[in-house]
């Protein structure tokens, strides 16, 4: 090789490694604020991937709709303690109702449903299930008369064949009834965050996003536990095994206060557009996680399916992409 093509691609290597170096964890203290920022949405992109693996693992141990309140419960009252010690103003008359509504769709819902799903399909599967929930945005604008961009429409054509190209590599699955069940929950749960996000963004200027989170799931959770207490599908607390209180404790700690934390640094200092990718990797991770730790099915068109309506998901969001981060429901995996 050319002494000149030798440096030029020890110059393209140093320059990769330099870019790379950003997520050093090692280093990213003596970073400026957007290399800790890229940093933080990394630590997004994977851990809001691992919490599908989570909830899949604790749900063998205990009722799903009771891993799900009390994950929602705990977070909840930390986030609300928290804001109330910054001295955060509780919401006054209707602002309730828009929580109160929001908390249902959003957690109690969409997140209830799509722990209940992992029972009964894959981590990978419910997270690239739980991914297209953009996908709805555009088939409720289709049936409300809304004028849809071409590009949104192009993005749910592709989604919707990503999706059939995932679940023809399932269709044997499709003959257990539990399988189908977890579907449906899934699907369900997507359309949940979907009609969630539509409300978020019309009553977003009513009260401050990030407090109204931790108020969501305050009751969200209250509302899952008191319902499982009520139909018999609640065990003991005593009776939880620790295997469960693990993945509660991850999914708590890690998936919704500590991811969450870094969502919102990122939030502040990069683009939406760049800060959205999360959504992409999320699914990704699940099912290279899926695979290497849980030996679940990864097969050749389960990763071009995904990647397809993956990028039908990218297309929608970017039709719509003049809708602030702040009007959006965050998405924190499962």
């Amino acid at each position: 090789m050319p002494r000149f093509d030798i440096l030029k691609t020890l110059s393209q290597t140093g320059d990769t490694i330099r870019h790379l170096s950003v997520l050093n964890p090692l280093t990213i203290h003596k970073k400026g604020a957007k290399a800790k920022a890229i940093f933080a949405l990394a630590l997004v992109c994977f851990f809001w991937g691992t919490t599908w693996l989570a909830s899949e693992q604790g749900v063998k141990q205990m009722p799903a709709l009771q891993l799900a309140g009390i994950r929602q419960l705990i977070a909840g009252i930390i986030y609300v303690i928290f804001f109330l010690l910054k001295g955060a103003k509780l919401p006054k008359g209707k602002e309730w109702w828009t929580i109160l509504i929001l908390g249902i769709l959003n957690f109690g819902l969409s997140n209830g449903l799509s722990t209940w799903g992992v029972q009964y399909i894959s981590a990978g599967l419910g997270a690239i299930i739980g991914s297209i929930f953009p996908i709805w945005l555009v088939v409720i604008g289709l049936f409300s008369g809304s004028r849809i961009p071409a590009k949104a429409i192009v993005g749910l054509i592709l989604g919707f064949s990503g999706v059939c190209i995932i679940f023809y590599e399932h269709f044997n699955d499709f003959f257990n009834s539990d399988f189908r069940f977890g579907i449906l929950l899934s699907i369900a749960a997507t359309w949940s965050w979907a009609f969630g996000t539509l409300y978020t963004k019309k009553q977003a200027a009513s009260f401050n996003p990030y407090f109204s989170l931790g108020l969501q799931m305050l009751i969200s959770g209250s509302l899952l536990l008191t319902l499982t207490k009520f139909t018999g599908n609640a065990i003991p607390i005593t009776a939880i095994p620790w295997q469960a209180w693990a993945c509660l404790a991850y999914l708590i700690l890690i998936g919704s206060i500590f991811t969450f934390i870094c969502y919102m640094y990122a939030l502040q200092r990069l683009p939406t557009e760049q800060i959205s990718i999360y959504a992409y990797i999320n699914p990704i991770v699940a099912i290279i996680l899926g695979w290497l730790l849980l030996h679940e099915k990864m097969g050749p068109l389960i990763g071009i399916g995904g990647l397809i309506a993956l990028l039908g998901v990218y297309l929608v969001n970017k039709a719509f992409k003049s809708v602030p981060a702040s009007e959006q429901p965050v998405s924190e995996g499962v």
